[in-house]
């Protein structure tokens, strides 16, 4: 059961919305090669994360983590702060 819990993926982010019912939008920023000119740009995606509690709001840095599909969108919750 413990080796299960550690397969799950971990990502730090943003959230740049808290709109919804116990739902928040994260934005994890990465930075991306371009194999021919060899030069790095930033590559940004948006996962819309499960807060149970209402408690995590635009700003904040937050860990997410990857878990069952909970509706259509959502397949990631919110473990804590960063």
């Amino acid at each position: 059961m413990e080796n299960q819990e550690n397969k799950k993926r971990k990502l730090e982010g943003i959230v740049v919305s808290d709109k919804m019912k116990k739902t928040v939008v994260v934005s994890i920023e990465r930075m991306k090669l371009n194999k021919k000119y060899r030069k790095y740009f930033k590559v940004t995606n948006r996962f819309k994360a499960h807060d149970e509690n209402g408690e995590y709001h635009t700003g904040d840095k937050v860990i997410i983590q990857e878990t069952r599909p909970l509706s259509k969108d959502k397949r990631w919750i919110v473990v804590g702060r960063k």
